[in-house]
């Protein structure tokens, strides 16, 4: 069998998956667990999220497994097992994260990864900014996320051993250089570049950054934000970085009148931000942080349309993605309007 098909067949299979398992959660709970209604979430990357039903003499528990490392994450995302520690770690000191149930090990059969708890609502963000079920907790969202960034920022460092500091110069650098080798001469990315090169603020204090905090990684209830997912881009750097993303106009989905997620205003976020972490918001610093946070989506929308273009992957869906790098010509203009 070649790669391909091993790819496509039995390691995406749930009948490859079941039995393995069965015998991790067996082992681990020290009785007989059999698995029911298992199910893939997400399709296409190499990383992979399953939904099921674990059964035993004294519990039925709805588990997410996650497996596998998502090669096209750009930027670099952490290993499933790093990936579990900063969950582990924001789960312990009172972050909305999923509780972490136990990290695979190499004689599994099931690969890098790990099993979590899975929790009930919405992910999708069209449904959570336009469906009247999600109404009430709208109007309560921008405030949740203020509370949970600060408790974000808020997990103490040591409990982080090994992961990588990722400051403003740094990413810069990184993302020009990914910018520079696709060969695309666009002068609204040359000024961003050179704007935000001219214009990185102090950071006093690094934090734990969760890296991408927006609609789309938060999972909401009728009640409000239940837990953060996608931990995988996490980092140590200026937390005012998560709130410049979580302002970024392609996180909004068309309602860009709100400004936070396309549900909430800034003043909520903000208030509620210094509130619950005792620290200033500086909204010059999260304005370059949400500008950063254009030009880097616009750069990974050059990178996905490339991985089309170079016949590495063919895939109408990243074609569509790269075609979204002139809104974000359009983002930039507006952010730098006046300066």
């Amino acid at each position: 069998m070649s790669a391909a098909s091993a790819e496509k067949g039995e390691d995406h299979s749930p009948e490859h998956l079941k039995t393995p398992l069965e015998s991790v959660l067996t082992n681990l709970w020290d009785e007989p667990v059999s698995i029911q209604g298992l199910r893939r979430l997400t399709g296409g990357a190499a990383a992979q999220t399953w939904i099921f039903t674990a059964l035993s003499s004294r519990s039925e528990q709805a588990l997410i497994l996650r497996r596998g490392h998502d090669a096209s994450q750009f930027g670099g995302a952490l290993s499933k097992s790093a990936e579990a520690k900063v969950i582990g770690a924001a789960f312990d000191a009172g972050v909305p994260a999923p509780e972490i149930i136990t990290e695979l090990q190499t004689g599994d059969g099931l690969g890098e990864g790990f099993l979590m708890r899975a929790i009930a609502g919405e992910t999708l963000p069209q449904k959570i900014i336009k469906d009247p079920r999600y109404a009430q907790a709208r109007e309560e969202m921008a405030g949740q996320c203020g509370d949970i960034l600060a408790a974000i920022h808020a997990v103490p460092l040591d409990a982080l051993s090994g992961l990588h500091h990722a400051l403003a110069a740094d990413q810069i650098e990184f993302y020009l250089k990914a910018y520079r080798s696709y060969q695309q001469a666009l002068p609204v990315f040359e000024y961003a570049f050179r704007w935000l090169a001219e214009h990185i603020p102090s950071c006093t204090e690094e934090t734990l950054v969760h890296g991408d905090f927006r609609n789309g990684n938060l999972m909401v209830g009728e009640d409000g934000i239940r837990a953060v997912l996608d931990w995988e881009l996490s980092h140590i750097g200026d937390p005012m970085e998560d709130l410049g993303w979580l302002c970024v106009n392609s996180w909004r989905f068309g309602r860009i009148d709100k400004p936070v997620g396309g549900f909430g205003d800034r003043a909520s976020l903000y208030k509620a931000y210094e509130r619950a972490s005792s620290r200033e918001v500086d909204p010059v610093a999260v304005k370059f942080w949400e500008l950063f946070g254009v030009l880097k989506w616009g750069v990974i929308c050059l990178y996905q349309c490339d991985m089309h273009l170079s016949g590495r992957e063919r895939s109408l869906e990243r074609v569509a993605i790269g075609r979204r790098v002139s809104e974000c010509e359009l983002d930039i203009l507006d952010l730098l309007r006046g300066e």
